[in-house]
């Protein structure tokens, strides 16, 4: 719908209706997550029993609380480790990448281009098995070859955070690339015939002007790489991330220690979204 174009008041009233539902659609599954965290019950469902902190800071069974609950605290820092990881490693080959397709041009980029784009249209579980089934074949391989066996080429941390790289580092790229395709090379050309070099004209001139968007897709690699599933799943060893071991508790049955790790969730990535948003708006 165009503001600018008169419209009868039935089309607004329904286009209003529309713009509701959807976000109601969106956000009640989240709110009704949030509410029965508090739920003094053990069972995540009406009806409502009280209000209680139990699933949150409870020290004792059957209501051991998120902050007491050794494995799924071990999880999140190992979902933690992993997303730092994936999201150093994307952004470091998202400005490179970005610098590839912005600045060069050489015979095949437009292929390389939307072969850097595939990941993102291949399905994340797809994606995990095709890893795993190649990792496993070359480690087998050196293993009958050489007798080396590679820890990292088995199913563990190191193939998860690869896992995820392969497709995460392309948003990275898409990130920087966009904010770099509104950079004003004249600038560089100033810090050059200032006696700059190539190298400094980048750091100095090039990289400020980029902050913003290294820092958004920062955050965006790392929140994606956390809340991951489907790559991880097919990857992942005996460390589980935080998906992982909330999907086996899930298989053992739904409590509200799963609602409160989910409403913490929430509020971290908000949190996060909100430092980006405040830290592209100052730049």
């Amino acid at each position: 719908m165009i503001p600018t174009i008169p419209q009868p008041a039935l089309l607004k009233a329904l286009w209003t209706a529309y713009v509701a539902a959807f976000f109601v659609f969106l956000a009640l599954p989240l709110a009704v997550v949030a509410v029965f965290a508090f739920n003094d019950s053990l069972f995540p469902s009406l009806p409502w029993q009280g209000f209680t902190l139990d699933w949150f800071f409870g020290d004792t069974r059957p209501r051991i609380g998120v902050f007491h609950e050794r494995p799924i605290l071990r999880a999140i820092g190992t979902s933690a480790l992993v997303a730092a990881c994936v999201s150093v490693l994307s952004v470091g080959v998202g400005l490179s990448n970005a610098f590839l397709f912005n600045r060069y041009r050489f015979p095949g980029q437009g292929l390389l281009y939307v072969l850097m784009l595939l990941p993102l249209v291949v399905p994340g579980i797809v994606l995990g098995i095709s890893i795993l089934v190649f990792s496993s074949r070359i480690a087998n391989g050196l293993w009958d070859i050489a007798q080396w066996d590679i820890d990292a080429l088995r199913p563990g941390l190191a193939l998860v955070i690869l896992g995820q790289f392969s497709f995460i580092a392309t948003i990275a790229t898409l990130v920087i690339g966009a904010r770099l395709q509104k950079f004003d090379h004249t600038l560089e050309e100033a810090a050059l015939n200032l006696g700059a070099s190539r190298l400094t004209a980048v750091r100095t001139v090039t990289l400020p002007y980029l902050a913003p968007a290294l820092v958004g897709a920062f955050v965006v690699a790392f929140l994606m790489s956390f809340e991951n599933f489907n790559t991880t799943l097919m990857l992942v060893g005996s460390d589980a991330p935080l998906t992982i071991a909330m999907f086996d508790r899930l298989k053992e049955g739904s409590t509200p220690l799963l609602n409160a790790v989910s409403l913490l969730l929430m509020l971290g990535s908000s949190l996060l979204a909100l430092v980006m948003i405040a830290f592209q708006r100052r730049g």
